[in-house]
């Protein structure tokens, strides 16, 4: 298979420096997929300067124009799935289907961004006998955006839609867990927009910290964890500037006694294991009625139980290995802790290749029966293939218990009766609930910000709350003569 090299690039060129870091394959730590450029701080200085420049230009396209650019790099991104999408698996680990569907779905965010940003840069304006008031939008300026591993091509263009359209310039540093295909991906869509507008850096720790305190840099926009939220949020204070976090989740699903567990149970279970569970709103505990607890669970273990365990590219699989070596070790660790106690552990699936499985990531995907509701495994984001399913008593105490906690995503509520699920939906403390669903929907998509509240994060992505972030208000007022 093909391996990629990849340098930073910089205002419409690509820059290589003295230093590449290798990008191995988790499902088959053998092989090697490419090779990344690191960057320094003289460099991060050079891309967020470039980005500036661009700027003062960039800030004065038309919307239309801005808007025409998006439309075209969101075709060409599509075009490219092909190729990226097997690039994302072996740079990833998740399987190849997880990645027919984001590429479209990315492509997508970015047309959605494009359609609310004309009704959005409307201008509010209004009229008395003394005065002319018009509240306008403008620009930030440099955005800084860090992006995650788990969804790399979404969470990129779901930050870079929103940041060019609204006339800012961006300098994005990929995760150097899936840094690959996302930098090839935006070269080729940054080739349709003026030098500048688009910047890329790669590297580790230092490299962030460069670009999240430099003084031309206007707003952070970071999805990932609370450690590095925190990081971020304390180098920003110093010079003020703007921060946007969409971090960790800790989703219920609630079951409530009315529900249909045949349907229901299989949507749950396959939602929770996504990606190999490493999606900030995939659910991470499940409680259950006490009297359905035994046939919920017994269905639960069924359905994950059928989960085919392999390399993502494998036709066959529908369960890859965990990304990288640090998350892996936390969720074996996770996974120990949680034997040792009075719960129930299952580890389930079948091995497609298990001459591979040491040369790789693997989990078997984990569901852990009649967990104590303050257990580690129950209050943790695990963000890995392992679940709690927790009986519950009454609908005040399981509302309690989804509500007791620092974090505050998505949730979810299952039930027959509509009215009775929008009630307990309205006492979740949480950004997003989907009723006897997920969080997302078609209609969703365009229309509810996505992010968190508590230590989930700070601010919104999609719909016109996306779009609020990356402006500022400017207001001014005429006087008659």
């Amino acid at each position: 298979m093909s391996t990629y090299r990849v340098e930073l690039f910089i205002n419409q060129e690509d820059v290589a420096t003295d230093k590449y870091a290798e990008v191995r394959d988790p499902g088959k730590l053998t092989e090697v997929v490419g090779t990344v450029a690191q960057g320094n701080a003289e460099l991060v200085d050079k891309a967020v300067r470039a980005a500036h420049q661009a700027y003062l230009s960039w800030r004065n396209v038309s919307l239309q124009e801005r808007a025409a650019l998006l439309l075209k790099a969101a075709d060409l991104l599509e075009q490219e799935a092909p190729v990226l999408a097997p690039l994302l698996t072996r740079e990833s680990g998740m399987i190849l289907s997880n990645y027919r569907m984001e590429i479209p779905a990315a492509a997508e965010a970015i047309r959605t961004t494009v359609v609310l940003a004309e009704a959005f840069f409307e201008p509010e304006q209004m009229r008395d006998a003394q005065t002319f008031v018009s509240v306008e939008k403008r620009p930030l300026g440099v955005i800084a955006a860090l992006t995650p591993w788990n969804v790399p091509m979404t969470i990129t263009m779901n930050k870079l839609a929103p940041i060019l359209v609204t006339g800012n310039t961006i300098v994005i540093k990929p995760s150097p867990f899936s840094c690959l295909a996302v930098t090839i991906a935006l070269k080729k869509m940054a080739a349709l927009f003026p030098p500048g507008v688009i910047n890329i850096v790669h590297g580790e720790a230092d490299v962030g910290v460069a670009l999240t305190t430099h003084p031309l840099v206007r707003k952070i926009t970071l999805t990932g964890g609370g450690k590095t939220a925190t990081a971020v949020m304390k180098s920003a204070a110093e010079s003020l500037k703007r921060v946007h976090f969409e971090l960790g989740g800790n989703d219920p699903a609630i079951l409530l006694d009315d529900v249909n567990l045949e349907k229901v149970i299989p949507q749950i279970a396959q939602g929770s294991f996504v990606r190999s569970g490493q999606v900030c709103v995939a659910t991470k505990r499940v409680y259950i009625p006490k009297k359905l607890y035994q046939d919920a669970s017994d269905l639960f273990v069924k359905t994950v139980d059928a989960f085919k365990i392999g390399h993502g590219l494998n036709e066959q699989a529908t369960f890859g290995p965990v990304n990288n070596r640090g998350q892996y070790q936390f969720v074996k660790d996770l996974i120990a802790r949680a034997k040792e106690s009075k719960a129930t552990v299952l580890e389930l699936g079948t091995k497609l290749e298990p001459e591979n499985w040491e040369n790789g990531y693997y989990l078997h995907p984990t569901v852990v029966l009649h967990a104590d509701p303050q257990q580690e495994i129950v209050v943790t984001e695990q963000f890995g293939p392992i679940i709690p399913l927790v009986a519950y008593d009454t609908e005040e105490e399981v509302i309690q218990l989804a509500n007791d906690t620092e974090y505050g995503l998505g949730s979810s509520v299952w039930t027959s009766d509509e009215e009775r699920g929008l009630r307990v939906a309205r006492q979740v403390e949480a950004g997003m609930t989907g009723i006897n669903g997920r969080v997302h929907s078609s209609l969703g998509q365009k229309y509810v910000p996505f992010g968190g509240i508590k230590q989930s994060g700070m601010g919104w992505e999609k719909a016109s709350a996306g779009l609020m972030e990356f402006v500022n208000f400017h207001g001014i007022t005429l006087h008659s003569r």
